[in-house]
């Protein structure tokens, strides 16, 4: 005779265990998708570096040429 108690720890181990796989297919996927968000950013980040890099460089060359207007 089967235990009873035996078979429902076995079909909640087993809901568990789908459970956890789903659980980590979904992380696996944010993961990806963070990895992508990331990419993106540092670009963003390097053209807004290059950005601040080439408004000082202008800036500097105005005020070297006397040429800097005051702002309107």
């Amino acid at each position: 005779m089967e235990n009873p108690h035996e078979e429902q720890q076995n079909a909640l181990l087993n809901r568990i265990i789908v459970n956890v796989q789903k659980l980590n297919d979904v992380v696996t996927e944010m993961t990806d998708r963070l990895q992508e968000i990331n990419e993106h950013n540092r670009d963003i980040a390097l053209i807004a570096q290059m950005w601040g890099n080439y408004n000082r460089s202008v800036l500097v060359q105005l005020e070297s040429t006397q040429t800097l207007a005051d702002p309107i």
